[in-house]
């Protein structure tokens, strides 16, 4: 009898132990975050390039993948249709583990990511990627997303981020060595709480950039949690007090030294048993306890687990308006000092309404354009709060990329991305220059602007106005490629909104919309309005705000309008480039500038019909009517005076705004 007892206790152990193995195992792959950008697409009906992606996808998650080693990669047809692709799963998952979450990637990137030729999923046991481009052997750490849990560390803040960055640094150096590129790390934070973290690189990388990349966001960990994480397409990194991952499937360099133990006295033997049955009984009155303590321990602690990786998972850095959001993106002020000399005059490079900016280099080598404001400018803290969460969010070719800030004392500083050919209006307005913008470069910066508003209305996580779109604020790459700056007035819509109204109307006259101008209303079509100045400004090389009468014209969309009731849209081009231009694009860009213009909304098309309109030919364009802020020109005989006081009004009004914008930065 006591026998069979003991037996069953046992089995009902195994029984419960593997029935919550199985349970965990059957579960989906949990999904934590994607990277689909809208830059570059393809049609899945029957094209080249989604022939090859099926035919990738298939060969990642055939039976003789790779599953084993956690990781593999592919390359399927011809450029310009080739596709590359890999997949990562987490260092210490299982091969079936690693299986299933791989073919689950590859059925949801059908339905996250339909038509996208670049794609990040990011999942808690694999992340799955693939791109038009050579993504093999190449560091790549953007377009991450961090994570961490939402309790704070409440004691000796200092010991802990000390602690895991020696814990999270020893072990990225022990896995860029690894031949998986993974390992582990612990250590003790008091003598109850033990520190656990786990960072990964794609086994294609060398080891510097392995180690290069885990440095990197190491040190951009949210340390002020108990849990944190960062991932990006290179590698990746966490850290918890509890054990997150299996410890047996990855190597843990050694333990920093351990506090040492606290004295106990010792635990006495329990008492000789009794003969016979009375030993029997004893042995099941001590075992059934102790077994039944240890599950009730088991579930207790799997239900905690559970809960704390749920409060992980569902916050975000990246998410909510608060500052806090963007911790790991907040540099040193000291070491802003160190890029740009101390500021010093001989690095600024441009100058705008609220503040300087200075070129500068970073100790990686990395070029930068720090936008220092003034303390007496008119972007508070409110303007420097939104430029930071917004530009954090943003991924995209032709959006600006923000790399850092400093909020420290009095100074408030932002670093982006070095763009080396200045902005736009430096070359557009300026004579000596205009030529270097040819035809074909300005109907791609059209296009490159069209594709990073359309991302910001329709194709980011948030529905975003940007509010101050003109010439200064697109920034122009080595390869003359546009990148659209300055969000510090840019407005984040809800799912259903549509318009919001505003009593603080900012921005640049003759860029503004008339709903904006004279009744502070503002929506998606606003930009679309703005956009439409900017496509007349890039054909003709005329400033709007600073156009002088032709014609009876008293602005550049009037102009532009005239000549097209005229039927001599040509005339609007600029002469620079009026015998090197494709006519039937620069007409289309001309109708489609005045549609933008209109002075309905409703009528002007929205972004991602703009994008179809400049790539494709067979769309039909409606007639545009007269533009929004037109004033009529009459023979100077029929002038009424009151037609002057109307404009001096109607002029006045618009442009009581701020007319200075954020910031105009001019690289050198």
């Amino acid at each position: 009898m006591s026998s069979s007892s003991t037996t069953f206790v046992f089995l009902f152990l195994f029984s419960f132990l593997t029935s919550f193995r199985v349970s965990a195992q059957g579960q989906d792959p949990t999904y934590i975050y994607q990277i689909c950008p809208n830059t570059t697409t393809f049609s899945r009906n029957n094209s080249t390039y989604s022939t090859n992606l099926r035919t990738l996808l298939s060969s990642l998650s055939s039976p003789n993948a790779s599953y084993s080693t956690g990781f593999q990669n592919a390359t399927a047809g011809q450029a310009p249709d080739r596709v590359t692709g890999l997949f990562l799963c987490r260092g210490d998952v299982s091969t079936e583990v690693c299986r299933r979450c791989v073919v689950f990637a590859v059925n949801d990137t059908l339905s996250r990511c339909p038509n996208e030729r670049e794609v990040t999923l990011y999942y808690d046991e694999c992340m799955l990627r693939y791109s038009n481009g050579n993504i093999l052997s190449t560091l790549n750490t953007n377009g991450g997303i961090i994570l961490y849990n939402t309790q704070n560390v409440t004691s000796n803040q200092i010991g802990f981020r000390d602690l895991v960055l020696s814990t999270m640094n020893q072990a990225a150096t022990v896995a860029s060595t690894s031949p998986r590129r993974v390992a582990a790390g612990k250590g003790n934070f008091t003598a109850f709480q033990t520190l656990y973290g786990l960072v990964q690189c794609t086994p294609d990388l060398i080891s510097q950039d392995c180690l290069r990349c885990l440095n990197q966001i190491v040190n951009q960990l949210p340390m002020d949690k108990i849990g944190g994480r960062l991932i990006v397409p290179s590698c990746s990194s966490r850290y918890e007090l509890y054990p997150f991952y299996n410890e047996s499937a990855v190597p843990t360099p050694p333990p920093p030294p351990s506090p040492p133990p606290v004295s106990t006295p010792p635990v006495s033997a329990p008492p000789p048993p009794g003969k016979g049955g009375n030993s029997t009984v004893l042995v099941v009155a001590i075992v059934v306890p102790i077994i039944v303590a240890i599950l009730l321990f088991i579930a207790g602690y799997c239900f905690l687990t559970k809960r704390a990786k749920k409060a992980y998972h569902t916050t975000s850095a990246f998410d909510g308006d608060d500052i806090t959001t963007s911790d790991s993106l907040q540099l040193d002020y000291r070491s802003i000092q160190t890029a740009t000399a101390d500021f010093a005059e001989s690095n600024k490079i441009g100058e705008g309404g609220f503040g300087e900016v200075y070129k500068g280099t970073l100790l990686d080598g990395t070029e930068v354009a720090v936008k220092k404001l003034s303390k007496s400018s008119g972007q508070g803290d409110v303007e420097f709060k939104n430029e930071v969460v917004l530009v954090a969010k943003l991924q995209h070719r032709n959006l600006v990329r923000l790399l850092g800030f400093c909020l420290e004392g009095e100074e408030r500083v932002l670093v982006y991305e070095y763009v080396p050919n200045k902005s736009l209006d430096y070359f557009l307005f300026d004579p000596a220059k205009q030529a270097q913008l040819d035809w074909s470069r300005r109907y791609k910066i059209i296009g490159g602007v069209a594709r990073g508003i359309l991302y910001l209305h329709q194709d980011s996580r948030l529905t975003i106005i940007h509010r101050d779109l003109k010439a200064s604020n697109i920034l122009l790459d080595g390869d003359m490629n546009p990148k659209i700056a300055d969000f510090g007035m840019a407005r984040i819509f809800g799912l259903d909104q549509t318009q919001e109204n505003t009593s603080r109307i900012v921005g640049t006259y003759g860029y503004m919309s008339p709903e904006y101008a004279m009744h502070g209303q503002y929506s998606m079509k606003s930009d679309v309005y703005s956009f439409g100045v900017l496509v007349l400004e890039i054909i003709s090389g005329k400033k709007n705000s600073s156009f002088y009468q032709t014609d009876g014209a008293h602005d550049l969309v009037s102009y532009a309008w005239r000549l097209w009731s005229n039927g001599t849209p040509l005339d609007l081009v600029d002469p620079v480039i009026v015998d090197n231009c494709q006519r039937n694009e620069v007409v289309r860009c001309v109708h489609i500038g005045l549609l933008c213009v209109q002075e309905d909304p409703v009528e002007r098309p929205t972004l991602s019909t703009i994008v179809l309109m400049l790539t494709s030919n067979t769309v039909t364009l409606p007639v545009p009517r007269q533009p929004g802020l037109y004033f009529p020109s009459r023979p100077e005989k029929e002038k009424d005076p009151l037609d002057s006081a109307q404009y001096t009004t109607t002029q006045s009004l618009a442009g009581s705004v701020d007319d200075a914008s954020i910031t105009d930065v001019y690289p050198r």
